[in-house]
């Protein structure tokens, strides 16, 4: 993020629309930041094994050969590649932006790889509540770190992990209803929301693609090194009122993004 960035996100009128593009700046940066720390590990690492020593490496960076020392060699984030050997175990498609007529993460995912001949399967993670991530508390309308409900879930294609769909929810409008109800709320959240008295007005998502947690990694089943996409859905009801942001992490590798178009906007 340099100095332009933060400039033209300042002259963001609205509050709201300045807070979540900073979000998406940060979780950005996060990233980037990330993956920087990994390669300087492994150049410090590589310049030791050519014979430099502590107190050269340490006065060409401005730290102390102490820092230096604790810097081991680790794996370096990538960008995801295909195997030379062999392919991914699974690949699935991803349709953006998602069909409004099938809002529901587990329902757009059973269709889409049912579609491409993959058995699918879900496992619900996680239903409680948490504190609001940064990208997840702009898009909800909540102050960071706020409690939110959380319903996390892990998606197979023939058994392999390929997406972690997090649905999180303003604790204040759903909180005692069937939404935070333990399992799978039947026949969809969807239809849950709808019988509550919301109905769908907008939704805004955005992709991101950066190096893996700890957790989505362990989660996921990933190999050192390989990228997450990260699809961020914020839907708001036909007064404006945030109702339900879907955060769903992809397994990169494992995945092709398919991206919509609206007829008679086309420019080449």
């Amino acid at each position: 993020m340099d100095l332009r960035t933060l400039r033209d996100i300042s002259a963001i009128a609205d509050p709201i629309e300045r807070a979540r593009a900073i979000s998406r700046a940060m979780t950005e940066q996060q990233g980037l930041t990330e993956e920087a720390a990994r390669i300087r590990r492994g150049a410090i690492a590589e310049a030791r094994e050519a014979g430099h020593n502590l107190e050269d490496i340490a006065k060409a960076l401005g730290v102390t050969p102490g820092r230096v020392s604790q810097m081991r060699k680790g794996p370096v984030a990538k960008a995801p590649a295909a195997p030379v050997s062999q392919g991914p175990p699974v690949i699935v498609q991803r349709a953006l932006p998602t069909d409004p007529a099938t809002r529901g993460s587990a329902s757009l995912f059973l269709t889409e790889a049912e579609r491409q001949g993959i058995t699918p399967g879900r496992r619900m993670l996680y239903i409680g509540t948490e504190p609001a991530s940064e990208h997840v508390a702009a898009c909800l309308r909540v102050e960071p770190g706020e409690d939110v409900l959380a319903r996390r879930k892990m998606m197979t294609a023939n058994d392999v992990p390929v997406r972690i769909a997090t649905s999180c929810f303003r604790a204040d409008l759903f909180a005692g209803t069937r939404i935070a109800e333990p399992e799978f709320v039947k026949p969809s959240l969807q239809a849950a929301i709808v019988a509550l008295g919301y109905t769908f007005g907008h939704a805004e998502e955005t992709l991101t693609a950066r190096p893996a947690t700890r957790f989505e990694a362990d989660t996921l089943d990933l190999d050192p090194g390989e990228w997450v996409v990260q699809v961020l859905r914020a839907s708001y009801s036909t007064e404006g009122t945030p109702i339900h942001t879907l955060e769903t992490i992809c397994a990169a590798t494992r995945h092709i993004f398919t991206i919509g178009q609206v007829g008679g906007l086309d420019e080449f």
